[in-house]
């Protein structure tokens, strides 16, 4: 925006300069000369600019074509019909009746075609708004939930308007995969209970698993069979999309038999989640149109569409009244927590099918936003990008934002239609399908690659990880920033220095250079290593010197300025020199304005040898001086290297 401000600013800077050097008088000059330009200048921005910016679709929409509606219903449809047997696997893991889930697949996805950037991008609910999600339906109420989704829908959209999408910058990959890893675990572990037809509470990783083993003797022989037949079915019919032929496979031609057999394992591929859950409402029926109910049924689901109404700002659970500042109260943590994740999941989604274009974070903060404001008013759950029907939709060929209008159709059409059908989804196979999803997760890979390359950065992601599953992932996502933080913290407080002791025109020199620039909790530490160093290899029998290269400093702050100076006080005692060598000029200053009386000890010759001159008893003609490549060479093959 900046960019697109610029040409306005500068014209009316020249402007301005047009009338400075006017001959009339500074106090002649009507007040208001520059008032009409400046705000048609505003205006043309808000028009032209802001408005583009802020409303993408007055971007593609000019250019859309019939091609383009047609690739976009296809995948509108297709992408609909995962989002609709998820949207109710989803409810169900949010502890909400299953019409929830279709509340939440419609009113974000239009209001992305509207706001959203990224043509692959579809919102709705997802498996770890869900968990996050469960504790306040199951402790509160349904009303909690949609109260949630507004205040969060609020906040995603100030971080928006705010610029704020630099916050998630702090949530590193390892601690992202330990979040991603440890809420997978925590939902299949949670979806057991129907997977066996058990009872119990399981809103919790180990609840789940006592709840589990307390009552597997309890377990529904015919719920396990159809929970287990679906885990097993969808990892069948995920593979089926080897057989889809693109282009002419090295060079061969394909038979249009070949290609259509291939197509259509593909779309059954796609659809693998919604043929799961309509083979068990046919199944289940059958069965019962016989007389036989083997199976656990989601049950009666509410008809028709959602009242269109503000979200409850107060609200009755259990004959216990909340007002909004108890139900405020209530969600706590939640109301920062969720919008971040959120936020989290939809920038990262985007990044990843963006293919090379720069991802306009501020405004996929604004679509995602007001996606979960309007859906509060149709009794929506917390909603972001989703990865599953983003791929869904990028894998069948959707050409604009578009495509959210037609998913949206399809679950409205869903709502009106078929809820008195989706009293027979059996509840296994719904645990089927969200267990399934969780497999695909988790990241099997990482530990071994963060082994080979990096492990430090197994610390945040096994503190993630652990502190999900045991105290909540709100708490554990705290614990693992905390320890990212630390770690961070630890290597600006221990920075790699390179030091050699060396001989130079007779002088014993130790030549230290730091790899990177200084910050003050690295400051004592790098004073404490010179002085040791002098104290254990300085041979009193001949001239020692100290010379700090500060090549590599970009800046220093006020600390490393104070303890530089203390530095030269504590060699002074030792009878040791020191001498600051290729300093650049703004790092310079900073230590100047501690100590103008530090101002000899800077030096910027070509060669170390010019510093050394500077030392009374040196012998000058013994050894010819390193030049600055020299000096680079000798630090580089430096005696020792302080981690």
């Amino acid at each position: 925006m900046l960019d697109n401000n610029c040409d306005e600013t500068s014209a009316c800077l020249e402007h301005g300069k047009h009338l400075q050097h006017d001959e009339t008088n500074e106090k002649d000059l009507p007040s208001q000369e520059c008032g009409p330009y400046i705000r048609s200048q505003l205006a043309s921005m808000c028009a032209r600019h802001t408005l583009a910016r802020r409303l993408p679709i007055t971007q593609w929409l000019p250019q859309y074509t019939w091609n383009f509606f047609l690739h976009d219903l296809m995948a509108g449809l297709t992408v609909g019909m995962t989002a609709i047997p998820q949207g109710i696997a989803y409810a169900v893991v949010a502890g909400l009746e299953p019409q929830y889930g279709l509340y939440a697949g419609f009113m974000g996805s239009f209001m992305y075609v509207f706001f959203g950037s990224t043509k692959d991008i579809t919102v709705g609910p997802t498996a770890i708004m869900a968990l996050m999600t469960q504790t306040y339906v199951l402790n509160y109420g349904p009303d909690f939930a949609v109260l949630l989704t507004f205040l969060s829908g609020c906040m995603i959209t100030l971080f928006g308007l705010l610029q704020l999408g630099f916050v998630v910058d702090f949530i590193s990959m390892p601690v992202t995969i330990g979040f991603t890893s440890a809420a997978a675990i925590t939902i299949a572990t949670s979806q057991l209970k129907g997977l066996f037809g058990l009872k119990g509470k399981t809103d919790k990783f180990l609840d789940s698993l006592v709840n589990f083993f307390e009552h597997i003797h309890e377990a529904h022989l015919w719920d396990a069979l159809l929970g287990i037949s679906t885990i097993v079915a969808l990892l069948l019919m995920q593979k089926l999309r080897i057989f889809r032929v693109k282009g002419n496979p090295q060079g061969q031609q394909v038979s249009s038999a070949r290609r259509i057999f291939g197509n259509i394992m593909w779309l059954i591929s796609l659809a693998r989640n919604a043929i799961v859950v309509f083979f068990g409402i046919g199944l289940s029926y059958v069965l019962y149109l016989n007389g036989h109910t083997p199976f656990s049924l989601t049950g009666k689901i509410a008809e028709g569409f959602p009242p269109f109404e503000p979200p409850p700002f107060s609200t009755v659970f259990k004959n216990e009244t909340y007002s909004f500042v108890e139900m405020t109260s209530a969600l706590g943590s939640s109301i920062i927590a969720i919008p971040l994740i959120s936020i989290l999941e939809s920038i990262a989604i985007a990044k990843a099918f963006s293919k090379g274009k720069a991802v306009d974070a501020t405004q996929e903060m604004i679509a995602i936003g007001l996606g979960n404001i309007a859906g509060s008013f149709v009794r929506s759950m917390p909603i972001t990008g989703s990865f599953t029907r983003t791929a869904v939709n990028n894998a069948s060929g959707v050409r604009t934002q578009a495509g959210g209008i037609f998913t949206g159709l399809l679950v409205i059409g869903a709502l009106g239609l078929l809820t008195s059908t989706f009293f027979f989804i059996p509840k296994a196979t719904l645990s089927g399908l969200i267990m399934t999803a969780m497999f695909f997760m988790i990241d099997y890979d990482v530990v071994s690659l963060l082994w080979r390359t990096k492990r430090i950065d197994l610390i945040p992601l096994g503190a993630t990880f652990v502190f999900c599953l045991l105290l909540g992932l709100e708490y554990g996502m705290i614990v693992g920033i905390a320890v990212n933080l630390l770690i961070l913290l630890y290597h600006s407080a221990r920075p790699p220095v390179d030091m050699k002791w060396t001989v130079i025109n007779g002088c014993n020199v130790l030549l230290v250079a730091p790899a990177q620039s200084l910050a003050f909790p690295s400051a004592e530490y790098v004073r404490e290593v010179i002085v040791a160093d002098c104290n254990l290899h300085r041979d009193e029998s001949q001239q020692s010197a100290v010379i700090i290269d500060g090549a590599n400093l970009l800046y220093i702050d006020s600390t490393v300025a104070k303890v530089v100076k203390l530095l030269s006080e504590d060699l002074k005692v030792l009878e040791v020199p020191i001498f600051l060598w290729r300093w650049p000029p703004a790092v310079t200053q900073t230590l100047l304005g501690i100590d103008p009386k530090m101002k000899p000890l800077f030096k910027n010759g070509p060669s170390v040898d010019l510093v050394i001159n500077d030392l009374e008893n040196c012998v000058r003609h013994d050894v010819e001086g390193l030049t600055d490549e020299d000096t680079s060479v000798s630090m580089m093959n430096g005696i020792h290297h302080v981690p």
